[in-house]
């Protein structure tokens, strides 16, 4: 069993082990480590993922969190009640936690709590959600992203990335004519003046997101050049062929657009066992339990259509500081994260 000292500890190390996507080894070597340590059974599977195990049977119980991070250094330290480090929010405090209270339950006799440490979530490949999809058929599924500890995260948005690129005759700064510069400024405008039209009268999570990620302009003195990247923040059961066809058509003509990497959103029913299970834990831990949807997305967008199964995702920290340059979270929010989860596990197990 790992206890509060070395479950904060072990959150330490583990922020201070870089694990920036697609570099995930050492990470997932520790955990695999602290994992037989604490008496479970843990190995690295096909994808690179960290998988711990515990009990044995055909009830599956899966906590996927992720073990990845953005780049950034945070440098890792304990400090006034306070866990910083990259990952310690997003999210390397719910994995540990994760860890660390399925250490400290006793699984019953039919019953597999799986423990997953997924490589590259924060990369568009989500390889470690994808390669899990084939190798497990839960009866439940914990997501670890941070929702702070005494909420429950129902639902993520959809993301799709669109790029536009567009070539023309260099053009005098005297000239009447739009350059293609011009023209990739206003078709973005146009971009965010289509989703502002959806938008209006519906709640934050019903919205068409867009982001500009990027706007390169290059010029060889006869040929101008410009490529804009770009997001959409997608609500549940947008029809993407729609904003696909609008995306081409605002650049007709004159540019080629590219519309790919598309994840839809995702949102569960809080009417399910799981959900049940968690509210008497939260209570029997004095909390005020609350349901939040987030507007980015996470690995449930990828495993909750396919398992079908009650999923939600919990974990604790305060998710505006995800790749923040001042990542923390509470010990007593991460150690109280760490007893609702135990509570749950064991209710689970019955």
């Amino acid at each position: 069993m790992i206890d509060d000292a070395a479950a904060v500890e072990l959150l330490r190390r583990l922020c201070e082990i870089p694990s920036v996507s697609g570099d995930e080894s050492a990470a997932v070597a520790f955990m695999v480590e602290q994992a037989t340590r604490a008496g479970l059974r843990a190995s690295v599977d096909g994808a690179g993922n960290f998988v711990a195990t515990a009990g044995d049977g055909d009830r599956v119980i899966v906590l996927l969190g992720h073990i990845d991070t953005v780049p950034g250094a945070v440098p890792a330290r304990v400090d006034a009640g306070i866990i910083h480090g990259r990952g310690a929010v997003d999210a390397k405090g719910p994995l540990a936690a994760f860890l660390v209270a399925v250490s400290r339950v006793t699984i019953p006799a039919g019953t597999r709590v799986v423990v997953i440490g997924a490589v590259e979530e924060e990369a568009p490949s989500s390889k470690g959600a994808h390669f899990v999809l084939d190798g497990y058929r839960p009866e439940v599924v914990i997501i670890g992203e941070p929702s702070g500890a005494a909420a429950i995260t129902l639902g993520y948005k959809g993301r799709v990335s669109v790029r536009l690129r567009a070539a023309g005759p260099h053009a005098h700064s005297a000239a009447e004519r739009r350059t293609v510069a011009s023209e990739a400024v206003a078709w973005w405008s146009e971009v965010e003046r289509r989703c502002a039209a959806f938008n209006e009268e519906k709640r934050v999570f019903d919205r068409l997101d867009p982001h500009l990620a990027a706007f390169n302009t290059a010029t060889d003195g006869f040929e101008d050049t410009v490529e804009v990247r770009g997001s959409v923040r997608l609500p549940v059961d947008y029809p993407i062929g729609d904003l696909e066809r609008q995306l081409r058509h605002a650049a007709e003509s004159w540019g080629t657009v590219d519309v790919h990497g598309v994840t839809p959103a995702f949102r569960t029913d809080k009417k399910n066992v799981l959900v049940r299970t968690f509210l008497q834990s939260l209570r029997e831990m004095d909390l005020e339990p609350r349901f939040t949807l987030k507007t980015g997305t996470s690995d449930m967008n990828v495993v909750g259509p396919v398992w079908r199964c009650p999923i939600v995702a919990y974990g604790p920290g305060d998710s505006s500081l995800d790749h923040a340059p001042n990542e923390h979270v509470r010990v007593d929010e991460y150690l109280t994260a760490v007893r609702v989860l135990t509570g749950v596990i064991e209710r689970l197990g019955m």
